[in-house]
This record gives C-alpha cells, structure tokens and sequence, in this order.
C-alpha cells in the first residue's frame, strides 16, 4: 500500500478561493459572481484584487446563473459561488434552461456540500447536487478531495469550454496531494495499484478510502485506491480496467446512493463487466445537525464503513 500522509488540513473551498484568485491575474476574461456569500466561497481576495470583475448578486440565486449566463455572449469566463444548495436546487430550472441547454460556459462553483456542512442541518446539507447536475446534458461534473486538488480544478475549468459543475467542501480535511498538480477533466487517479478489490472514492471521502486501504492492507487486503474527481464525464477505461483484475468493487461518496458516484459505476459495469458491488453513501435519506465527524459516522460514512464494505463485496467475488 502507498503510504500517503499530509502535514496540515486545509478546506477545499479555499483551495477554490485561491484558484480563482490566480485565474484572475492570468486571465482577464475570468469574471466572479457571488449571492451574498463572498467570504464563505473564499472569494473575498479576488474581490478585493479585481472589483470590476466582481459581481454581488445578493440573495438572487436565479438572477446570478442568468446573469452569468449573459456574460458568456461577451465572451467572458464566469465562476459562480454560493452554498451548493443554492447552487443547485434552488436554480435548477435557470442552470437547465440558460446554462445547460444553450451550453453555455459558465463555471457553477458550490461550496458546503454535503453531510460536512454540518450543525446547519438538513435544509443545507444537500445530498441531491451531484445526480442533479450530472443529468443535464453538456454539463461536466468535478467533485474535488483536497485544497490542492480544488486549486488545480478551479484553475484547469477556467481552459475548458463548456459548463461545469465543481463541487468542493466546508470543513478542514487532509491536504495529501501535490502542490504541483496538472488536473485533467475526465481522467481519475490512481492511488494505490492493488489486486484484491477496487475502491474508487471522491471528494472527502477520498482520504477515508485511503485510510481504509492502509487497514485493509495490515489484513493482508491488496486495495486499488481510485480518486474519481471528475464524475461526469466519468472515466471509463479507467474503471473497466480495474474491475476486470480486482474483480469487486467498493464506491465510497458524500452523496446520496441515488443518482452519484455509485450510481454512474454501477450503470457502467452492468453495461460492460458485471461485478460485486458494495456502495458507502448516504441512503435515501436527509441530513440532520450534528458535527461533521459525528454525522459522517452516523450516515455510514467513515472510514471502517468503506473497510467493511471491502470485506464483504470481496466475500462475494465470484
């Protein structure tokens, strides 16, 4: 097993934070919108640099995606910020209608995903995003692990044309990958090569599943570890490839089971290569306060659930 360690945590949505701060000295054409959350979205440095290229929209979540949308004509790159919630669900119709539909390229960047948004309870812990936005056609969908990863993300969407939905976190999490990183959309990373069973995880739950496969090795378990960053457009070769020598597979997310990663994996392998799947999600339920840890734990989330999936899907390899 690959030993990875990390020497400080850091949230992901300054990794977004600085990521659009250093778009912004390179590219002219990067403009930000925010809806009343500037410091939240880490957006407050790019603010600051560049107030001709930053709009507060307010509490206009609607308005913002239109507005974003509009700026595109003129050729402008437009990263949007609020909570993922309001990124999503409360704009769906505006992001299906001005965005998706007529492809525009607009960058939707929504921060506090997830069960992690914690004490803010369930009207904010949207578990729902990732299905939402991968459902849309033309649109890309990156779900990022670490501030390091985040930066790379926010720095690589601004080169692609298209809409993008990026997807990154509230709380401190282990900053493990390179400083120095190219991100390519559409092509996950391998972590840990291993024969036994294929765990491909994303966002937070990233580190969990390396922690897990630093477990399973200790039991004499042979992990591949596969950070899927980009779920949509998902990385096929990738995925088939791994299942075909491991042959069981663990799917580990901050997501509903319904509509994310697992879902888009499982669909995928019963297409291609049917296999024994085990999925650590969030299952059809809404979120509640309570710290991110405790939550994490309670909603099967941790890092002995991605464990133990491991141990039974490979119960039921064939």
């Amino acid at each position: 097993m690959n030993k990875y360690t990390f020497t400080e945590q850091k949230d992901t949505r300054s990794g977004f934070g600085e990521g659009l701060l250093e778009l912004g000295r390179k590219n002219p054409n990067v403009v930000a919108l925010c809806a009343d959350l500037t410091g939240s979205l880490k957006m407050d440095a790019f603010a600051a640099e560049f107030p001709e290229r930053f709009i507060q929209v307010g509490i206009a979540e609607a308005n913002m995606i239109g507005i974003a949308a509009g700026l595109t004509i003129g050729g402008k790159i437009p990263f949007t910020g609020t909570f993922a919630n309001f990124s999503t669900g409360r704009v769906y119709d505006q992001i299906r209608q001005s965005v998706a539909y007529s492809n525009k390229n607009v960058k939707i960047c929504a921060s506090h995903a997830g069960l992690t948004l914690g004490e803010d309870g369930a009207t904010h812990q949207i578990l729902e995003d990732i299905g939402l936005m991968k459902m849309l056609p033309n649109m890309t969908v990156i779900n990022t692990c670490d501030f390091n990863q985040t930066k790379a993300a926010t720095i690589a969407i601004a080169n692609y044309t298209g809409p993008v939905y990026l997807r990154f976190g509230r709380p401190k999490v282990p900053n493990f990958t390179k400083k120095e990183q190219s991100f390519e959309i559409g092509k996950s990373v391998i972590l840990n090569e291993g024969n036994d069973v294929t765990i491909f995880a994303t966002g937070h739950l990233v580190w969990n599943a390396v922690e897990a496969g630093q477990i399973l090795a200790e039991k004499g378990i042979d992990a591949e570890i596969i950070n899927i960053h980009t779920i949509k457009p998902l990385d096929k070769e990738t995925i088939i490839n791994s299942v075909k020598k491991t042959r069981c597979v663990v799917t580990a997310e901050e997501h509903q089971m319904n509509g994310g990663l697992g879902d888009s994996i499982a669909q995928l392998l019963s297409l291609e290569f049917p296999a024994p799947l085990e999925m650590v999600a969030v299952k059809d339920k809404f979120g509640e306060s309570g710290t991110p840890e405790e939550l994490m734990v309670k909603y099967g989330l941790s890092t002995p659930d991605i464990m133990n999936a491991a141990m039974r899907v490979i119960a039921r390899k064939p």
